[in-house]
């Protein structure tokens, strides 16, 4: 933590995405001047396993070199409709498929292997979102089905494969998305359910995987009424603070999603975003996509680390840093 900069606290709560299958100057950018603590990988950057791996180890002995922490390597790869390894890599079906514990032991072992094989450190999933029955959700084709209670007892099964063969789990989509049909990547949808229907159902899932010391946990793009009326889960101090760390007990890892997604570039300003995820002492700024916001985030981070009371500018940066011990 002291050898760090305040350049380099800010950089490191950063994931961010990137154009191109090798490495590249855009890369040098975002790890030499930026600091950026983590890169997520999309299709767009895979081209096959040697590929992949080629540009996993060069992202890394980069960061080395420039005296950087190890980065976190994240992919999205839930299997089904949301796999970015594709053949020849193996292919499962997604979360509706997976009905068992061997089922989800084999997904989950042969996941962990591939990814970690590769150079991948962290992937975004288990889905543990829960649809009530009878609900046509956005996250039908993405979750394991409409019980709580065997979604937290598969999830961990998968959790727990991805943690024991060196691949850090994240949980999504906090607090639950299973309750909406409008697609966060356009726009924001709005969940009128209580605390006490959550705690009952969505919750569920996620404080099992809590007790199960799951790596990270993901926040969603969703604004909960009941909740915090006026700001969405994942920039949102009543949730990601209060409801997630202090009521729930989460020490780990805490994401936002996407905040290049439309659910937020459509209501809020990308600075008031950053002030927003930093006020509610959320660990890491997720940006998917090339392009200006990352620096303006790189900056505003900055900015507010200067003027913010140091326990509130550290705590995140042990987080992470604590983890991250584990990639040396």
């Amino acid at each position: 933590m002291e050898k760090l900069s305040l350049y380099q606290k800010a950089g490191q709560r950063l994931m961010v995405g990137f154009d191109g299958t090798c490495f590249n100057e855009n890369l040098k950018f975002l790890i030499d001047t930026l600091y950026v603590g983590g890169i997520i990988l999309f299709s767009r950057n895979i081209e096959n396993p040697s590929q992949t791996k080629k540009l996993c180890f060069d992202i890394q002995e980069f960061a080395k070199k420039k005296k950087q922490p190890p980065l976190f390597i994240a992919i999205d790869q839930e299997g089904g409709e949301v796999t970015r390894l594709k053949e020849p890599f193996s292919i499962f079906p997604g979360n509706t498929y997976i009905k068992t514990t061997d089922q989800a032991k084999d997904f989950g072992v042969t996941t962990a292997k591939q990814l970690s094989e590769t150079g991948i450190n962290m992937n975004m999933a288990p889905v543990l979102d829960v649809p009530p029955k009878n609900f046509k959700s956005i996250m039908d084709k993405r979750v394991f089905g409409n019980d709580p209670d065997v979604t937290a007892s598969l999830g961990n099964t998968i959790i727990d494969c991805f943690q024991k063969n060196h691949v850090f789990a994240v949980a999504k989509h906090f607090p639950g998305i299973g309750r909406t049909i409008l697609d966060s990547h356009i726009s924001m949808p709005y969940i009128d359910a209580d605390f006490k229907a959550l705690k009952t159902t969505d919750l569920i899932p996620f404080k099992k995987a809590i007790e199960n010391k799951v790596c990270g946990i993901m926040l969603s793009h969703i604004l909960y009424t009941e909740l915090d009326k006026n700001l969405p889960a994942s920039i949102s101090f009543k949730i990601a603070k209060k409801l997630l760390r202090d009521k729930m007990g989460y020490e780990g890892l805490v994401i936002t999603d996407d905040l290049d997604m439309g659910a937020i570039k459509e209501n809020y300003t990308f600075k008031k975003t950053i002030s927003c995820v930093f006020d509610a002492e959320i660990d890491i700024f997720l940006i998917c996509h090339k392009g200006p916001n990352i620096k303006t985030a790189f900056d505003e981070l900055k900015s507010l680390s200067k003027t913010s009371e140091k326990e509130k500018v550290e705590a995140p940066i042990r987080r992470i840093l604590n983890l991250k011990k584990t990639l040396s």
